[in-house]
């Protein structure tokens, strides 16, 4: 039977859906300090707001994947966005901080759905032969979230108050639902039945690999020191230099486009360098730019160029490591790709949760805390990656990426 090709709407729907996430994650980030004064709260209990986001989408992303296989795409689409809808009634109706944090939670559950299930649907619609090219376009649709969602969420503080955040992720959202009712149909046709023994016991496979634990640890650590940092830009952009939310979101422009940067060079590099070797170049450049930042800060130079371009590096050399990375850790056990791909998610999303709330806690109105946890990212990161190279058997040949992969097969 041949598949029906998707049509241009379809296409359209899909990656509207990826911008639930940084909906949910980065268009708050510049609210925090309007947050924070409004409700006369304290650092920790504020950013708990921010980093709830990442721990729900940490947990709740791989349980998307499972459900749809069992229950179908659409079904299991549908209530994610209508979860990320209540979630953003929710926060902007908040009266207290509790309040905005279930709101928070709420909203983040039904954010995972996006990247996951329109990854999945974009398997099922499109097929092997154009997954390449459908994914792809999709990851450059998401990337374009973060890029927009702090300068818009800024505009909307600026001028609107914070709860207009979530008002505009609201009928954002809303639009993104109606879109996904009426033109995404179900595409999965023969549902999976998954064991959960079999799952854990898969889990705990990987668990015990010692190449697995580096990769995935690798790509967690560099997000830790990155969220921290993300975290605590918008404190002292507001209570350090006195800047507005407007400027903050210009300036955050640095971070994803170093990351869609260092992705660009990593995608052409794909298949001609190891992937260790990406993974360490990247983890370098890394601890370079947080050394760099460090020595202004301690010298007493602190401005939003000196938060915001070493940012901007660290993001780079993230585009770097990070995709070598995940595809290394999907390799390690070839036939558990999968779950690989499902646990290295919930790795990293947990730590990029944990890096930011460990801000939170520190935080005390200086840039200290800040770069003292991105160097202790710095050198654990460093020292994934040095074991990664270590353990690289000499005699094999040097680990290509997927699309080098499949070129080498054909």
């Amino acid at each position: 039977m041949t598949r029906p090709r998707p049509g241009a709407g379809f296409a359209t729907a899909l990656a509207a859906i990826t911008l639930i996430g940084p909906l949910s994650i980065h268009l708050f980030l510049p609210a925090m300090p309007a947050v924070k004064a409004h409700f006369a709260a304290s650092d920790a209990l504020v950013q708990a707001t921010f980093s709830v986001t990442l721990i729900a989408m940490a947990i709740v992303t791989p349980a998307y994947g499972s459900l749809s296989d069992k229950y179908g795409r659409r079904p299991v689409l549908l209530i994610g966005l209508c979860l990320f809808l209540i979630g953003s009634l929710v926060s902007a109706l908040a009266g207290s901080i509790p309040v905005l944090i279930l709101g928070r939670l709420i909203q983040a559950t039904g954010a995972g759905c996006g990247i996951t299930l329109s990854r999945a649907i974009a398997r099922d619609a499109y097929g092997p032969t154009a997954l390449v090219k459908a994914i792809a376009y999709l990851t450059m649709a998401y990337t374009i979230g973060p890029m927009m969602a702090p300068a818009m969420g800024g505009l909307l503080i600026d001028h609107l108050g914070w709860r207009s955040e979530f008002v505009f992720a609201l009928l954002a959202g809303t639009a993104i639902t109606l879109g996904a009712f009426f033109v995404v149909r179900e595409t999965r046709t023969l549902p999976e039945r998954r064991a959960t023994t079999g799952l854990l016991r898969h889990y705990g496979v990987l668990l015990c690999d010692r190449r697995f634990i580096a990769f995935a640890l690798q790509s967690g650590l560099m997000s830790f020191q990155f969220f921290a940092i993300a975290a605590a830009s918008p404190f002292l952009m507001k209570d350090l230099l006195g800047r507005d939310a407007t400027e903050f979101g210009l300036y955050f422009l640095c971070f994803p486009l170093g990351f869609c940067a260092g992705n660009a060079i990593s995608s052409r590099l794909s298949g001609k360098v190891a992937l260790e070797t990406m993974v360490l170049a990247g983890s370098v450049l890394c601890a370079a730019a947080v050394v760099g930042q460090d020595a202004f800060i301690l010298s007493g130079h602190v401005s939003p160029l000196i938060l915001f371009l070493p940012g901007g590096v660290m993001s780079f050399a993230q585009g770097l490591s990070l995709p070598n990375a995940q595809a290394g850790a999907m390799r390690v056990q070839p036939e558990l790709a999968g779950t690989a791909a499902g646990l290295g998610v919930f790795i990293q999303n947990l730590l990029s949760a944990l890096g930011a709330q460990v801000y939170g806690i520190l935080a005390d109105g200086t840039p200290l805390p800040m770069i003292a946890i991105a160097t202790l990212g710095t050198v654990l990161t460093l020292a994934c990656a040095g074991t990664l190279i270590a353990g690289r058997k000499p005699r094999e040949p040097l680990p290509l990426a997927p699309r080098a992969a499949e070129a080498e097969e054909t």
